[in-house]
C-alpha cells in the first residue's frame, strides 16, 4: 500500500509539472538514417544524470517529461545495420536503415574544381580548426532542440547531396542552404556560446555556436560577421547577415547543425509546418 500510495504521489507531482508548463525540452524529429538523428529514453534512476556514448564520443543528455533522454547524431557515412549507444557501460542497440540523397552530376574546367598547392594547404588548415569547434563538448544542455530557422527565405533540401565533378564525386553537402538577399539578419536559433568567427575558403564569413552538450551550429557565407569569440547569445540576437563570400555562386545561408560531432540533417530540428486550413 504504501508503494503504492508513493508511486500515484509521484505521477501526481509529474502531472502539476506538466500542467505548469515545467517541462519544454523537444526533442528533433527521429530519423535513423545517415545524418540523422536517434532518440532514446534512457533507463535507471530519474534522479541521476546518466551518461552516454557513441562510438566512443559522449552525446546530448537531458531532462523530458521526468525521464533522461538521449539524443544521437548519425555521421552522414554510416553504413545500414545495426549500432549502439553505451549508456552506463551498457548497450542499447539500434537500426540505421539507408537513405538515397540526391546525386548531382556537373561538367565544369578543371580549373574550378582543383586547387592550388596554396589553397589546398589552407583548406586542410581550415578543416582542422572547424572540426575542433563542432566536436566541442560543453556539460549544459540546452533548454530545447527545437530550432528557429535563423533567417527567413526558401529552404533547399539540400542535406545530403552528393556533387559530382567530371565524374569524380565529392563529400555530400552537410547542411541546408536558405535563400535570402545579401544584409538579412541572421538570428541565433538558440541560446549559445561563439566559439568561432572566421574568413575560410569555402565557407567565406564563417560563425560556429556552441548551444551545449554537443549542440553546435554553424553559419557560413555570410557578408558580415556581427559577434566575435566567446561572446554569449540570446535565442533571436543577430549574429551577421547573409551574403555569398567563399565558394558560392549566390547569396543564401549554409546553415550547419551538429550533435556529438557530426553534422546532421537541420530539417528535424525545425517546427513541423503549420497545416493550411481545407
Amino acid at each position: 500500500m504504501t508503494n503504492y500510495l508513493a508511486a500515484l504521489t509521484a505521477a501526481l507531482m509529474l502531472g502539476f509539472a506538466h500542467a505548469a508548463g515545467a517541462q519544454s525540452f523537444i526533442t528533433p524529429k527521429a530519423s535513423k538514417v545517415p545524418g540523422g538523428v536517434f532518440v532514446i529514453v534512457m533507463p535507471g534512476s530519474a534522479d541521476s544524470h546518466p551518461e552516454a556514448t557513441f562510438s566512443g564520443k559522449p552525446v546530448l543528455v537531458a531532462r523530458q517529461n521526468g525521464a533522461w533522454v538521449a539524443v544521437v547524431g548519425i555521421p552522414l557515412d554510416t553504413e545500414p545495420g545495426e549500432y549502439q549507444v553505451e549508456v552506463a557501460g551498457k548497450p542499447i542497440r539500434f537500426q540505421v536503415v539507408g537513405k538515397q540523397y540526391a546525386v548531382q552530376q556537373l561538367k565544369v574546367p578543371p580549373s574550378q574544381v582543383n586547387l592550388s598547392p596554396e589553397d589546398e594547404a589552407r583548406v586542410t588548415h581550415e578543416t582542422v580548426k572547424v572540426r575542433a569547434a563542432i566536436e566541442a563538448f560543453t556539460p549544459d544542455a540546452p533548454a530545447t532542440l527545437r530550432l528557429a530557422q535563423p533567417v527567413p527565405g526558401r529552404r533547399s533540401s539540400s542535406f545530403g547531396l552528393r556533387r559530382v565533378f567530371n565524374g569524380e564525386a565529392r563529400k555530400p553537402h552537410s547542411g541546408m542552404d536558405i535563400a535570402a538577399p545579401t544584409g538579412t539578419p541572421v538570428k541565433a536559433p538558440l541560446a549559445g556560446r561563439v566559439v568561432d568567427v572566421g574568413d575560410y575558403f569555402f565557407n567565406g564569413n564563417n560563425v560556429i555556436v556552441d548551444h551545449g552538450q554537443g549542440l553546435v551550429t554553424m553559419y557560413c557565407h555570410l557578408s558580415k560577421v556581427n559577434v566575435e569569440v566567446g561572446q554569449q547569445l540570446k535565442a533571436g540576437e543577430v549574429l551577421g547577415l547573409v551574403g555569398a563570400t567563399g565558394r558560392v555562386t549566390g547569396p543564401h545561408l549554409h546553415w550547419g547543425v551538429a550533435l556529438n560531432g557530426t553534422m546532421v540533417d537541420p530539417a528535424l530540428f525545425l517546427a513541423p509546418p503549420v497545416k493550411k486550413p481545407n
